[in-house]
């Protein structure tokens, strides 16, 4: 699929970041033959390993800054669905009446294909990637983007009617849309993001378009073992199936009659997500486990459960995104042997209720873990906190905690 409507149009493109986002974005409208500005607040130098992927492309840069000017004068603005929307800049954008579109808004105007939905505070990437896998099994022209990394704009081209896309949504990039996907799924809610959002009900209503344009003939997956992904059934036109915790993608998989060998075939040579319970290495009889993306206190106690039987040793920690951590204090007493925290307000709540080892970089805390742990052990890093103050990003964070492991 060609798109013409962006041709010679002055699009700003808002964020670039480190994550391979905002590249593909900038590449899609580059590749559009519009004129593009990519505007970020991080240094040439922060942005270098994003840089380098759009090198020789026809694209203007503002870095280190925003500039008023580029807001007014824009034909359209793209803002990483990150940005708040409170942004000085997207103000003077709506004072000029420029309309500002997530890349996913763009996606859902342009694709002509199948899309399926899924969102959670929790188990959302596992979701979507095996649902992703069980549909190519019957469906060969099916697709995964969204939230992994992977602007859908970048498969557009490859889209046909028949083809499937299955989009991994976060709460950032789902309050700014005004269509839902015929299809939707939602793993699981607890509070999140209370740094960006005012309460918890502001995050599920955040996280609502999922469904809240949907008709009678479409889909919504809920799961009845949360209390709020269930109470959401009362609030949709479409039909309604539940799944238990764990099973959302097999119930998708059934949905699209997928034969139960090809199901099981998936689930056996399944190895999980990289960064959520990732299993990293054995050193001396101790197991590593990278967690990463467990930023919510919820995430955290789930990861402790995972292991229970071993002893464990905890590595969290990092910037609070104003989340209550009673719940996890009392897991961690119960069930963690030691606790390591890495800098960071959360650290700070957590350590005024629980004995712990303070360090001051990731090779501290593997290092301390090391010291610690015994042959049976599991070293986990669940830090239940946001990584910013510390690393470039959460997945930063894994791959300095993979290359101290590594180095033991």
């Amino acid at each position: 699929m060609v798109v013409n409507s962006f041709k010679n149009k002055k699009i700003v493109v808002m964020g670039l970041g480190l994550l391979g986002g905002g590249v593909g974005v900038a590449k899609f409208f580059a590749g559009q033959g519009a004129e593009v500005l990519v505007t970020d607040l991080r240094t040439r130098k922060e942005l270098n390993p994003s840089l380098k992927k759009l090198k020789g492309l026809p694209i203007k840069y503002i870095l280190g800054r925003h500039r008023k000017e580029d807001f007014a004068k824009a034909d359209l603005i793209i803002k990483n669905p990150a940005v708040p929307q409170n942004s000085p800049y997207l103000k003077i954008a709506r004072a000029h009446k420029i309309p500002i579109k997530t890349d996913i808004e763009i996606f859902f105007d342009l694709c002509s294909g199948q899309i399926i939905g899924v969102t959670g505070t929790k188990g959302k990437s596992t979701t979507a990637t095996l649902v992703y896998k069980f549909l190519k099994t019957k469906y060969p022209d099916t697709f995964l983007a969204g939230n992994i990394g992977k602007t859908p704009l970048e498969i557009l081209p490859k889209l046909k009617k028949e083809s499937k896309v299955v989009l991994e949504l976060s709460s950032f990039e789902l309050e700014d849309l005004k269509k839902s996907p015929p299809i939707a799924v939602i793993t699981t809610l607890f509070p999140d993001h209370l740094n960006r959002y005012r309460s918890f009900r502001e995050y599920i209503e955040a996280k609502k378009p999922i469904f809240k344009y949907q008709n009678k003939n479409d889909v919504l997956f809920l799961n009845r073992d949360n209390c709020e992904t269930k109470k959401l059934s009362s609030e949709t036109k479409s039909k309604v199936y539940f799944f238990s915790d764990g099973a959302a993608a097999e119930t998708v998989a059934k949905f699209f009659k997928i034969p139960k060998k090809d199901i099981k075939k998936v689930l056996a040579n399944f190895k999980g997500v990289p960064n959520r319970q990732e299993f990293i290495a054995i050193k001396r009889g101790v197991r590593y486990i990278n967690d990463t993306t467990a930023t919510t206190p919820q995430s955290v106690i789930l990861a402790i459960k995972r292991f229970l039987g071993s002893r464990i040793i905890l590595i969290a920690g990092g910037q609070d995104k104003n989340l209550n951590y009673s719940d996890l204090a009392k897991e961690i007493k119960k069930n963690v042997s030691y606790l390591i925290l890495l800098p960071g307000t959360t650290s700070d709540k957590l350590k005024k209720e629980l004995g712990s080892f303070l360090v001051k970089s990731m090779r501290g805390a593997v290092r301390k873990a090391a010291s610690l742990a015994r042959k049976g052990d599991v070293v986990l890093l669940s830090p239940g906190a946001a990584s910013f103050n510390l690393f470039k990003n959460e997945f930063d964070r894994a791959e300095q905690f993979k290359k101290n492991v590594k180095a033991l």
